[in-house]
């Protein structure tokens, strides 16, 4: 797995499988329907030429500058922000979701569905709640209560994996009333209060409570996150979609506990026994680090979800934690810090190395691009021309929350809970 280029990561079952899978979706989010008309015309204004994964991409990378931008200026969460970075961060992170939520459309508008659009999506994703939750963090200057800061970034990343758990379990994604879409609003709301009234505003006291105002949104969160991690533990036990009550893979319903497992305690363990305080030193170093691997494990349960095969456990994208959490055990006979950066760099490229290699074989699989729209959209020539693309333009695309009331064949990846 070291060196993806000598070995082909998807089997040819896998793909096989992938060219007939197709995308399920049930939402009863209440914003998605207000910002209907907002998407509708965003992508009306859309080149044709302009390919659904690029348009996902670019969002994608606005939204991790915005956050670096913000984190060069409180890298701990513990330093007041400028109003302008957080002002940068809102403003980012809208259009992130606002370009999130046309890609689905414009893969319609031109013909481009396919399964790889999901994937590419699901991926940008499980990169981007690492930065969107860092960033909510440190905006409300969250860096002064570690042990929230460490809950509420992990809590994001672990639901993000629960909310395609329950999808590898039951077939369909779901959204409730309160997901993603209000979260990610929710988020934008605190930058602009963090913006407008000054990051300070998060320590002032609250009228009647004997507690900061920065509780107010961790106390929200903590209520949502709890009945989102009900909601899917109750998928997971309970609608499997497989024999006996089994994945869509045939496999145990509570398999993918493990990879993520495999990411979140040992990311506690060596939070908590740093002798270096390595996390309350280097908070948002340790999120990003940690955040790529959990990147990595959730693209891979993604891809066993889409290809309806078994999820493997070990990834050298482990390899990062593993020497920071050995280390601890032989007394810190490397310094911490330094591991630590070897496990962000490390994690960061087998993880793009990863999606680069699966995108690729896709490509090549449905003879289709990832970046180009190499043929005249909505045409008919163009399915006559391209047979393997025209094969698969019913399937799933997903792209937002605006492309459910269509039917169970939207692109839509925004499943990052907070």
């Amino acid at each position: 797995m070291m060196v993806y280029r000598d070995k082909h990561i998807l089997s040819a079952q896998q793909l096989r499988k992938l060219s007939e899978h197709k995308y399920s979706c049930f939402s009863a989010s209440l914003l998605d329907p207000l910002l209907q008309p907002w998407w509708n015309w965003l992508v009306a204004q859309t080149p044709l030429w302009l390919a659904p994964n690029l348009i996902t991409i670019v969002g994608l990378i606005l939204n991790v500058v915005t956050t670096l931008i913000l984190i060069c200026y409180s890298p701990n969460g513990v330093e007041p922000p400028p109003r302008w970075t957080c002002l940068l961060c809102a403003l980012g992170l809208f259009i992130y979701q606002s370009l999130d939520s046309i890609d689905g459309k414009q893969a319609r508008r031109t013909n481009t569905s396919s399964p790889l659009g999901e994937l590419f999506d699901h991926g940008c994703d499980s990169i981007s709640t690492v930065f969107v939750a860092l960033s909510a963090c440190i905006s409300c200057q969250l860096g002064h209560y570690p042990n929230w800061l460490f809950f509420q970034c992990f809590c994001a990343i672990a639901l993000f994996y629960c909310a395609h758990w329950q999808t590898y379990v039951s077939g369909t994604m779901r959204f409730g009333r309160i997901d993603v879409t209000e979260a990610q609003f929710s988020i934008i709301a605190i930058h602009l209060v963090s913006a407008v009234l000054g990051p300070e505003f998060w320590l002032t006291k609250l009228p009647y409570f004997d507690c900061e105002t920065r509780f107010l949104p961790i106390y929200v969160a903590c209520g949502i996150d709890s009945i989102l991690a009900v909601r899917y533990s109750k998928c997971i036990l309970t609608e499997g979609c497989g024999k006996n009550g089994s994945s869509v893979a045939g496999t145990s319903v509570l398999s993918p506990s493990i990879p993520l497992t495999l990411v979140v305690l040992p990311a506690l363990m060596i939070a908590q026994k740093s002798p270096q305080n390595i996390f309350t030193e280097h908070a948002s170093v340790y999120i990003m680090a940690f955040g790529m691997v959990a990147a990595k494990v959730t693209n891979k349960l993604v891809i066993a979800h889409m290809t309806k095969s078994e999820m493997e456990y070990l990834d050298w994208s482990l390899l990062g934690p593993s020497l920071l959490f050995l280390n601890q055990y032989f007394n810190c006979i490397v310094p911490e810090i330094w591991l630590l950066w070897f496990t962000l760099i490390w994690g960061t490229q087998d993880l793009l190395r990863y999606c680069a290699q699966v995108c690729l074989e896709i490509c090549q699989h449905l003879r289709i691009d990832l970046f180009r729209i190499p043929y005249a959209p909505k045409g008919a020539a163009a399915s006559s021309s391209h047979p393997a693309t025209a094969s698969v333009s019913s399937q799933s695309n997903f792209g937002s929350s605006a492309d459910k009331n269509g039917g169970t064949t939207h692109r839509k990846s925004k499943s990052k809970p907070h």
